[in-house]
């Protein structure tokens, strides 16, 4: 009885120290980077313009075009990206679906070497991609996966991907013009909002790194920091010169 418990005590512990992060990320990778992209780029398109002394309804205007059309711009090309994406894929499956077709025989081997060549004895391979091989949805799918590392039934949707990263992008946009629509009339409150905003997003990118959230939270907002210092400096002179 003994036995059975330090055992089961054992499983248990290697359940719950088992478990990994989200190595894709998750949902949370492209909405954190979306609203940070929008942070960053509208962030340096407004300095850039108040660097060059003109009116704040200039730089709210300014503001909320960059949102518009950062946010349209983004979700234009995460859906054509996904969608280009999907379709190659399909193709490529359609490619195996038909070899499974017309070439039952070549694709079991291949199935079957495979399996050989990651220490499985070849006629325990042999038997194994027979059984798998029975079901021809089945087939195509451990094909897609062992061959095109793809899984057919977790392809990403354009639509999706366009409307998250329309929201996520216009989300972190919102943050330096958020200030002047609730009645600033100088720069700095829109950038100590939008510094909070980049250190509060590189935070959050830690959970799906290694690093510590105050490691990714600094470096984000140095290297936000930074881009919205140049274009500042960028507009000045160029105001000036002109």
């Amino acid at each position: 009885m003994s036995i059975i418990e330090t055992e089961a005590t054992l499983h248990e512990a290697h359940r719950d120290n088992h478990t990994h992060r989200d190595v894709n990320g998750g949902w949370l990778r492209p909405a954190v980077f979306g609203a940070m992209d929008g942070l960053v780029s509208n962030l340096a398109l407004m300095t850039g313009v108040a660097g060059g002394a003109v009116s704040q309804q200039t730089i709210v205007i300014t503001g909320l075009a960059g949102l518009a059309a950062g946010a349209f711009s983004m979700a234009a090309g995460e859906y054509t990206s996904v969608a280009s994406q999907r379709e190659l894929v399909q193709a490529e499956l359609d490619v195996e679906r038909r070899e499974l077709s017309k070439h039952p025989a070549d694709e079991l081997a291949e199935l079957a070497a495979l399996y050989v060549s990651r220490g499985v004895k070849p006629d325990l391979a042999l038997e194994v991609a027979t059984q798998l091989s029975r079901d021809p949805e089945q087939a195509l799918e451990i094909h897609a996966r062992e061959e095109l590392g793809i899984d057919p039934d977790d392809l990403p949707s354009p639509l999706v991907a366009a409307v998250s990263s329309f929201g996520s992008f216009a989300l972190g946009a919102l943050l330096p013009v958020l200030p002047y629509l609730l009645g600033a009339t100088v720069l700095w409150p829109a950038v100590l909002l939008a510094l909070v905003g980049l250190f509060a997003c590189g935070a959050l990118v830690a959970r799906v790194t290694a690093r510590s959230w105050w490691y990714s939270g600094l470096r984000q907002l140095v290297l936000g920091g930074t881009a919205a210092a140049l274009t500042y400096g960028l507009g000045a002179l160029f105001g000036a010169a002109l």
